[in-house]
């Protein structure tokens, strides 16, 4: 995308976690801060250093929490580190890569070319409308650049604003919800100031070609729509 999205976090710690729980007495008395320490270890076990104040139960519960949210970042680290190519989701695998062949290519106006992988039903987004959708965005050799599957979130924009380069943003006005369409952008219609390497992330040079795979999964407040 030609601007940054963050995506929200899958978990969301709550307050006061790796710091101290409170814990109530015997007769409803508030009772000391009880401090824990979950020490993980390479087999994934943790062990759990608690005081008299807090149950076994309760802090096993919390250290599992603490570990799953460990494990949400590690994911969203090795993500952002690049994955090998071959290990990356794709929109299109190898067999729809090979039923490509015999999808014939729509030319626009504007030299926009695409193929429609799945049709898709319903309506498609007049302009203005926001869009939900998956995308998976590659140099011409293959090799992606942005994917949102890998952020592990759809991609929201309104249609025909100017928030997503226009090469994009035409190819999806045309889509219906549910349709996965492939786009070959020219440079023209892509990014004119290019986009820099990052770490397992290949450079897209300015104004040159990209493919753009995209997945049309919603348009809110036309959902209920069956045009065909």
């Amino acid at each position: 995308m030609a601007n940054a999205v963050a995506m929200a976090s899958l978990v969301t710690m709550p307050a006061g976690l790796n710091t101290s729980t409170l814990q109530r007495g015997r007769h409803g008395s508030p009772a000391v801060l009880s401090p824990i320490r979950c020490v993980g270890s390479s087999s994934g076990e943790a062990r759990v250093d608690v005081s008299s104040a807090m149950n076994r139960r309760e802090a096993i519960g919390f250290c599992g929490l603490a570990a799953a949210y460990s494990l949400i970042t590690n994911v969203e680290k090795a993500n952002a580190a690049g994955l090998p190519e071959e290990e990356k989701a794709r929109l299109c695998d190898p067999e729809c890569e090979k039923e490509l062949e015999n999808i014939p290519t729509i030319t626009t106006a504007s030299g926009l070319q695409y193929k429609d992988i799945v049709v898709g039903k319903g309506a498609s987004p007049p302009i203005g409308y926001q869009v939900y959708a998956h995308y998976v965005a590659m140099i011409p050799n293959g090799k992606i650049f942005d994917s949102s599957l890998e952020k592990g979130s759809a991609y929201t924009f309104r249609v025909g604003s100017g928030q997503v380069i226009k090469g994009l943003d035409e190819g999806v006005l045309t889509m219906k919800i549910g349709g996965k369409r492939r786009l070959y952008i020219p440079g023209e219609l892509a990014f004119p100031k290019g986009l820099g390497a990052a770490a397992g992330r290949p450079r897209v040079p300015p104004s040159s070609p990209v493919i753009f795979d995209v997945n049309l999964l919603l348009i809110p407040g036309l959902e209920d729509l069956d045009e065909e």
